[in-house]
């Protein structure tokens, strides 16, 4: 499992450590590794290795972080035949709003054929102990999936 994030003000950021954190306990005794990288360090190659996706970005002027779009142009065009139906899912921080991110990231996952598993985590101005919660039932939920084939 590949979590591919970004966080400029640190918000996104903690959300990413509840929700890792979570899904490495969730396959604590399997095989499914859970690798965590900003999304300057992700590449074609750590997607390709993937058995499923976790995408985390804060909404950034009613899109994606340009960090999260930088990942997406540069795997693009590598992972666009060989990763159809990759599972995929998707937390979004924002300060007022997050529709156009998840829009955003929505409309380039359907362009690469991935399969979004889980509904989008779409959390919106302070950061709560409910959206740490579901952040860690977000992440745990994807690698147990992972792990036991369900999705």
């Amino acid at each position: 499992m590949l979590v591919v994030h970004h966080s400029r003000a640190g918000h996104t950021e903690i959300l990413v450590e509840a929700a890792v954190g979570a899904a490495r306990a969730a396959v604590e005794d399997s095989d499914l590794p859970v690798e965590a990288l900003s999304a300057f360090e992700a590449g074609p190659d750590e997607v390709l290795r993937a058995s499923g996706v976790l995408l985390a970005t804060p909404a950034r002027f009613g899109y994606m972080s340009g960090a999260l779009k930088d990942f997406f142009e540069r795997i693009y065009h590598p992972c666009l035949e060989r990763t159809q139906g990759l599972p995929y899912a998707l937390l979004v921080k924002g300060d007022t709003d997050t529709s156009g991110a998840v829009a955003s990231v929505e409309r380039i996952a359907t362009g690469l054929a991935w399969r979004r598993v889980l509904p989008a985590l779409e959390v919106v101005g302070e950061i709560r102990p409910e959206d740490l919660e579901a952040a860690a039932e977000l992440g745990g939920s994807l690698a147990a999936g992972l792990d036991t084939g369900v999705f």
